[in-house]
């Protein structure tokens, strides 16, 4: 038997010394539980992923003393292997670094596998700073078992599809008793169900048990959902970690049975294949990318303008759920072309959420402006400078008030209008961080309902979630004047921003849709216009806030489009 510890933390990128210290936690534990060894995620010494931190002479002193100190702190269990990721410096010509997987016992390096494949797509750019191991297989004899070892995007090339070599096959082949992942791989919606499939098929192909250790917490775009699993020599998942959570758990390896158990050798639950529903995996990605990206760019507090309309009623709800009622603030800021509901609806919303709503009209302030224009140009200002000077105004108050009393401002955009540029740079589009930026307009009705229904009661005003959507610039606007009807927008959106990366069934609705509407003329003629609209607006996301990213391909470092570009002739 081999005892083993699933060590799925949250660590900090850059926060050496906190890592660490979440490490020696996890492996007093393990020690605790007669664990052989502690296994911990990828880079998570440093965290995933440091990016340029790696160039910084600083940075690297400190990496350098964190190495130190992470060796000094396993003395503290000196019979438990730590299985720990970590930046490794090289030599010769090349990156200057290993993405590496240390095993210290003792106070010492006992081996190091320097990961082979190292990804530079979506949202992945390893190649930047790292160089790739050599094609080999590492694996440690603990007592009576050998152990093969590897890290995250190593494991995922079992088909031979996407690289030259497969590390898995290399490992395979030196007939480990198991495997041992460590791993930082950012979620997205499907992205838990995938990794079983693929992991699965591996192990099932090479008859090898599996145990696969992953990372949580937010940092900036990327969440890290956990999940870590464990999966017999079938590849049938038998134990899998928290999601969202960490998880500190010892399991039992028997190499006659080839699977895990748990600390004490009896049958875990039964993994289900399916994971959260659609809504509540949004629901509960968006509040842990909330909470942490608050919390590690030192914020305790948030404020949201408020317009009455289900976006900013949305990104209200989550907040609270994140950060707290007491930590939320609402801002509404009427105009003149503003409805009765716009106030009304707010503080309904507030007062079901229970946070405080500030009134703040901008009325006055428009006009000021508006008077300055024609003094100055000689001309009105009227139509879409009037519509985007209220969003600006808006805007701009809210920064004034995240200045005055450091609350962190969330914007509201959410994907369909960020695509087709339906939002006001400089306005609406302030903030330090988008919570529902990568969430279809649909997906926003969707998970409102969800959030109602989860809670019992009508937390978001039914009285939001079914008015027509409309930005309230201009007199009886809606959003149907200027795009097509969500349902459909929403589909030509999916088709034409993500594409393959979509699920099966998505894909399969979206071109489907795509394929009526080319069949008509007026179809060809809309999806050429939004086309254009998402290249044109290009502009805008560059200087937007981060979203939180949810699904396959987000607006960020997952989707690198040149701005001067003819993307669409």
């Amino acid at each position: 038997m081999l005892k083993i510890t699933s060590a799925q933390i949250n660590p900090t990128i850059g926060d050496i010394t906190g890592n660490i210290a979440l490490m020696l936690r996890a492996a007093r534990q393990a020690r605790d539980s007669h664990a052989d060894m502690v296994v911990f995620p990828e880079l998570s010494l440093t965290a995933y992923y440091p990016a340029d931190l790696l160039d910084d002479a600083s940075f690297q002193r400190r990496l350098d003393a964190g190495l130190e100190q992470l060796k000094l702190s396993t003395r503290e269990a000196p019979a438990l292997h730590w299985i720990v990721g970590a930046p490794m410096r090289r030599e010769g010509t090349g990156k200057p670094f290993h993405n590496a997987l240390l095993v210290l016992k003792n106070g010492e390096i006992v081996l190091q596998y320097n990961k082979q494949l190292l990804p530079t797509y979506n949202i992945f750019d390893e190649r930047r700073h790292f160089e790739p191991g050599a094609d080999m297989a590492r694996v440690l004899r603990i007592g009576d078992k050998q152990v093969g070892l590897m890290i995250c995007e190593d494991g995922w090339n079992d088909d031979g599809q996407d690289y030259a070599v497969n590390p898995f096959q290399r490992l395979a082949d030196a007939a480990p008793d198991l495997v041992v992942s460590i791993n930082a791989s950012p979620s997205n919606i499907g992205k838990r169900e995938q990794r079983h499939t693929v992991f699965g098929n591996a192990c099932s192909r090479h008859r090898l048990p599996l145990l696969y250790v992953n990372q949580i917490g937010g940092h900036d775009q990327l969440v890290f959902d956990g999940a870590s699993f464990a999966m017999d020599a079938t590849g049938k998942v038998v134990y899998e970690a928290q999601r969202f959570a960490e998880d500190i758990t010892t399991l039992t390896f028997s190499s006659q049975l080839q699977t895990f158990s748990d600390a004490q050798g009896e049958s875990f639950a039964k993994v289900e294949v399916t994971g959260l529903p659609t809504m509540e995996f949004y629901r509960q990605q968006i509040v842990l990318g909330l909470k942490d990206y608050a919390r590690r760019c030192g914020f305790t507090t948030a404020v949201v303008g408020c317009s009455g309309g289900i976006d900013s009623a949305l990104t209200l709800a989550l907040a609270v759920e994140a950060l707290g009622a007491a930590n939320v603030v609402g801002i509404t800021m009427p105009s003149k072309f503003s409805s009765e509901g716009s106030v009304s609806d707010s503080q309904t919303l507030c007062r079901n959420l229970g946070i405080t709503l500030i009134e703040h009209p901008i009325r006055s302030m428009v006009a000021s402006f508006e008077e300055g224009f024609a003094a100055a140009f000689g001309k009105p200002l009227q139509g879409l400078p009037l519509e985007n000077l209220q969003a600006r105004v808006r805007g701009t108050t809210l920064m004034e008030y995240s200045n005055a009393f450091g609350h962190l401002l969330l914007t509201t955009g959410n994907k369909s209008e960020v695509s087709v540029g339906y939002c006001t740079l400089y306005g609406d589009t302030n903030g330090g961080l988008g919570l529902i930026g990568d969430l279809y307009k649909t997906e926003i009705f969707a998970l409102c309902r969800h959030i109602n229904a989860t809670a019992g009661r009508e937390l978001i005003p039914v009285a939001i979630i079914d008015k027509p959507p409309s930005a309230e610039l201009a007199p009886g606007q809606k959003d149907t004047d200027s795009l097509p009807p969500y349902e459909v927008l929403d589909e030509i959106l999916k088709s034409l921003i993500e594409g393959a990366r979509l699920p099966d069934w998505e894909h399969a609705r979206a071109e489907q849709k795509m394929a009526d509407l080319r069949a008509d003329p007026a179809g060809r003629a809309m999806i050429e216009r939004i086309q254009k609209m998402i290249a044109r607006n290009e502009y805008k996301r560059r200087q937007a806030p981060p979203v939180l990213r949810l699904r396959g391909r987000a607006f960020g470092s997952g989707r690198q489009v040149p701005i001067a570009a003819v993307q669409y002739a």
